[in-house]
């Protein structure tokens, strides 16, 4: 039946390694159920009943990529855009959880618009080659980094902005013993390393007191009738709800986008023309679990960059994605067994994942450097600003700009044209849209 479904052999996977690559893709983006209701707690949403929505739209909109796409591509509430929504639209901007919930439901609406129109396909297909590498490098740097600020080894500091933690503390250690594992079994090729480090890790992490075994693994599931179906249109006519619906956009739009290039490129998916296959369907499950998402009551649903985690370990089919959104609905009733899984024994897996997503580096043509620079530029930014999103976005412009000094105007193509121009109206936006909101 996978086989029928999901063209396995095909595809040089089998069932056993795309279930254990759907395990890991899971275990890494799992701490998602637990995050996401603790930021839109400051919202003023209902902690319990936003988990169990978190849930629901991870599995859906998970399974919607595993048929439509069949592409090994996690989805869930995106970190950094459910920020956005509890401490910008609703605390900073004082408006309701409920209208900002619409907000992302028109976005959504929007998205499966351009998907039906294939534009968004034709920006992804439009991304040269050596964007897209850089885009993969960036993303492994960015997805390290996640994971290093996960156990403590990297914290903030007011004098050199980051600097080095705690190495004796119980998180950082419980990491580095985490990633020697998954390091010992990768040299050996052991299949699976980075599922059985995170467990290796969450077994130290007991005796650590960083965990501990819940009393019971079973829980049932509370209510979400406080949020299901709770949008609120009643400010659809005014330049803020737009406003907040171009914002939600177009981060959501350029990090899936970042996204799906760079887990794609690492697992080998692209085209001879280096074009990603069945681009239509994989937004459109992305476009339809925000639509969903935003019933459910949770904020902007989008790929997730943790999804590289199963792929290194060999996930290729829809298999891996249909596996981890059975997870994610299993997780409603097991929460506690979910919750026992600290950050400190998925941050060396983020960590190792970071280094294969490196690897990509490999493809950069170095010897040119019109090529070289903008690659760079997606890989210091995405880090060092903490999105993908302004990783394409900047990269994007290096692209243009030293094409056109480099005398090879002739290789920018009409859709980087057209982003160069949108990316630079983006920027100005921070001035003009409050100034059109205040005039309204």
């Amino acid at each position: 039946m996978f086989e029928k479904l999901f063209k396995i052999k095909a595809a040089g996977s089998s069932v056993h390694t795309e279930i254990m690559a759907g395990i890991t893709t899971f275990m890494t983006m799992g701490y998602i159920i637990f995050v996401n209701p603790n930021i839109m707690a400051n919202a003023g949403m209902p902690f319990d009943a936003v988990m169990v929505a978190t849930c629901l739209a991870s599995a859906f909109a998970t399974a919607l990529m595993a048929f439509l796409a069949n592409y090994p591509i996690g989805l869930s509430t995106g970190m950094g855009l459910n920020a956005f929504f509890a401490f910008s639209v609703v605390l900073s901007m004082k408006v309701s959880w409920q209208v900002a919930l619409a907000a992302i439901f028109v976005e959504g609406v929007i998205f499966i618009l351009l998907t039906l129109t294939k534009i968004r396909e034709a920006v992804i297909n439009s991304i040269p080659k050596t964007l897209k590498v850089g885009i993969a490098a960036g993303i492994g740097f960015f997805i390290a980094l996640i994971g290093l600020i996960g156990c403590g080894i990297v914290v903030d500091n007011p004098a050199t902005l980051v600097s080095v933690g705690d190495l004796t503390s119980k998180p950082a250690l419980v990491a580095i013993f985490g990633f020697l594992v998954i390091v010992c079994l990768e040299c050996h090729r052991v299949r699976g390393a980075v599922l059985w480090g995170i467990l290796a890790s969450t077994l130290a992490a007991i005796p650590a007191g960083l965990t501990k075994v819940p009393a019971s693994f079973v829980s049932m599931p509370p209510s979400i009738a406080p949020l299901f179906c709770k949008m609120d249109f009643s400010m659809i006519g005014t330049a803020t709800f737009w406003g907040i619906v171009f914002t939600f956009f177009f981060v959501d739009f350029f990090d899936t986008v970042g996204t799906l290039v760079g887990v794609t490129t690492r697992a080998g998916m692209l085209d001879g023309k280096g074009n990603l296959p069945r681009a239509s369907q994989a937004l459109m499950a992305d476009a339809i679990g925000t639509v969903a998402g935003s019933v459910l009551g949770v904020s902007t649903v989008t790929s997730f960059v943790e999804s590289a985690s199963g792929v290194e370990q060999g996930g290729r089919t829809g298999l891996t994605a249909l596996t981890t959104a059975v997870l994610f609905l299993l997780a409603v009733f097991f929460s506690p067994l979910v919750a026992m899984v600290p950050s400190a024994a998925t941050s060396p897996a983020l960590v190792m994942v970071g280094i294969y997503m490196m690897m990509s580096l490999r493809d950069l043509d170095f010897s040119d450097f019109s090529n070289t620079i903008p690659a760079a530029v997606a890989i210091f930014t995405m880090p060092f600003t903490y999105s993908i999103g302004n990783g394409i976005e900047f990269s994007t412009l290096t692209f243009v700009v030293t094409k056109v000094l480099g005398g090879k105007i002739k290789e920018i193509s009409p859709i980087l044209w057209l982003l160069a121009l949108l990316f630079l109206a983006k920027e100005s936006s921070s001035w003009w849209l409050p100034a059109v909101a205040a005039i309204f």
